[in-house]
């Protein structure tokens, strides 16, 4: 071997793989999670989304097919109330009801906490429409939203229904932005098309 050239030690060109790989791979997986933000466990946008019913923070019965057909509906899943990401995003629904309001769409948010945690949410923070308390998790499971097989916790995933109750738009993403950015353009899409 030549005293001159220098040899890369195993842990640099290691680091240097994955550094390459990190480039080509993050882009690819960015790709990816947007085709899977139009399909969350088997639902797909063009779908006719589940007929589901729940308890709001007051006790009162909501129910999906009060609205099909008069309304458009954003049904949010959320991990838990009073959190950073779930007040930012909640919030951020609350300062746009407005608009939404003037578009003929309907918010409700779904978690598995209680209707006393929700009660407490939406009194903290002045929040403008109802939180389903799905502590089973049966509202989540009918859109695919468990974060795990046995966890007892929604994933963030928002749904825009039409009013012909097909799934127009599907966000599944983390980012409580991303979500009212991406439901405010499927919103005007929608409204559009109609």
């Amino acid at each position: 071997m030549d005293p001159l050239i220098p040899v890369a030690k195993p842990d640099i060109m290691n680091a240097m793989k994955l550094l390459v790989l990190g480039l080509v791979a993050g882009p690819l997986l960015s790709c990816l999670s947007s085709l899977s933000a139009a399909v969350v466990a088997g639902l797909k946008t063009g779908d006719l989304a589940p007929k589901f019913e729940g308890i709001d923070q007051d006790g009162k019965p909501w129910k999906l097919t009060d609205h099909l057909g008069k309304e458009i509906v954003l049904v949010y899943f959320y991990p838990k109330d009073d959190t950073p990401g779930c007040t930012a995003e909640a919030c951020g629904l609350r300062d746009r009801m407005g608009d939404l309001n003037k578009d003929r769409v309907v918010v409700v948010g779904v978690s598995f906490d209680s209707p006393d945690s929700h009660k407490k949410f939406i009194a903290k923070y002045h929040l403008n429409f109802p939180l389903l308390a799905d502590t089973e998790g049966k509202i989540a499971d009918q859109f695919g939203a468990r974060r795990g097989p046995d966890v007892k916790m929604a994933k963030r995933v928002s749904f825009l229904i039409g009013l012909d109750g097909k799934l127009a738009h599907i966000t599944d993403n983390s980012s409580a932005a991303v979500h009212l950015e991406e439901m405010q353009t499927a919103v005007a899409r929608l409204k559009k098309a109609n």
